[in-house]
């Protein structure tokens, strides 16, 4: 079995309008929700294996902030390719990934994200700011993962009522 979280990064700024879109922060929202959608995952006792970030400040950032409010110890990896990506560079990424991992975060951004979970699970709705995706792979290697081994097990996000 394995498991891979879509984690949309959180609200981010758009204040400075000069800055470059890689380097736009979160702003006062997304600064609250991602510790909050963090909180709901330690409540969960979500722990991955392995976290995946674009390394665009706003999600970054986000993946920082969860990564600590779940105590996760090891380093974040963050890949440039996430930024912009394919749904193809997307799934090329997870099916490298190493067997002895189960679970992943994986942090990015729209519309990126909201194609990979209607490419695997046919999630036609929009994944906000910090929404979180949990999807179940009935297979034992990462290579293997596709739409005809997958299921939705969870669909968070902060306005979400609980």
């Amino acid at each position: 079995m394995k498991k891979v979280y879509l984690i949309r990064h959180a609200k981010s700024s758009w204040k400075e309008l000069f800055l470059d879109d890689f380097e736009r922060p979160l702003n006062k929202r997304g600064k609250s929700d991602a510790p909050m959608m963090g909180a709901r995952l330690q409540e969960k006792k979500v722990m991955p294996d392995l976290i995946y970030s674009s390394p665009a400040k706003r999600a970054k950032t986000t993946a920082e902030i969860i990564a600590k409010k779940i105590d996760f110890q090891k380093n974040i990896e963050f890949h440039e390719e996430i930024y912009e990506a394919s749904v193809a560079t997307l799934h090329k990424l997870l099916t490298q990934i190493a067997d002895k991992k189960s679970v992943v975060f994986l942090f990015g951004h729209n519309p990126s994200l909201n194609e990979l979970a209607q490419k695997y699970i046919n999630l036609n709705e929009n994944i906000p700011t910090c929404g979180i995706v949990e999807i179940e792979f009935d297979c034992e290697s990462w290579a293997d993962i596709s739409a005809k081994n997958a299921k939705l097990v969870s669909f968070d996000y902060p306005k979400k009522e609980k």
